[in-house]
């Protein structure tokens, strides 16, 4: 059984009265055979992750070390169009109770450029706690803790969030027929 699958996915819903900038399209509705890229955007490194529904899996890609705003959000603009990717997931960073601040700001105005710059649609994803599922999932496979901030400064930590929060966005719409 997938990880997906055991966790509660965490579906993010804009608190009431925000307004939020970024199209409301369901991916998983307007286009069910859709490849998706996560993103884990973060101030250094931006983790990736693609869901292939013809394999039916989510796997982790590269992590990219940021540049500036405007090369990042070309490199993603791009790599969707290689990928063939419909559309972007991105985590959003709430805070435990459900309000959005400053890096939850951040995502979300990188995110209404990436549309712009793409043309492809933006979908949010809770992404309380993936970072530290992420550093257990490593852990649970035996990697130290010395390893883990090695490979932190790497991207691996941000890579695998993106898997989880993609498989998460996956799941809660049931889009994981053959997700393992």
């Amino acid at each position: 059984m997938c990880a997906a699958a055991q966790r509660e996915p965490r579906r993010y819903s804009p608190p009431s009265g925000s307004p939020d900038t970024i199209k409301t399209v369901d991916v998983s509705i307007s286009s069910p055979g859709a490849r998706l890229l996560g993103l884990d955007i973060g101030r250094k490194r931006i983790g990736l992750a693609l869901y292939d529904p013809a394999e039916g899996i989510v796997r982790g890609l590269d992590t990219l070390q940021r540049k500036t705003r405007d090369e990042d959000l070309a490199r993603l603009a791009r790599l969707a169009q290689e990928r063939k990717a419909a559309a972007f997931v991105s985590g959003l960073p709430v805070n435990m109770d459900g309000t959005e601040g400053p890096q939850a700001k951040f995502v979300r105005d990188f995110c209404l450029r990436l549309e712009r710059v793409s043309g492809l649609p933006v979908s949010f994803q809770d992404e309380r706690l993936t970072s530290v599922e992420a550093e257990s999932r490593l852990q649970d496979a035996g990697w130290s803790l010395k390893k883990l901030l090695e490979e932190k400064r790497k991207g691996v930590v941000d890579r695998m969030a993106a898997v989880l929060l993609l498989e998460d966005y996956v799941a809660a719409r049931g889009l994981s027929g053959g997700l393992s």
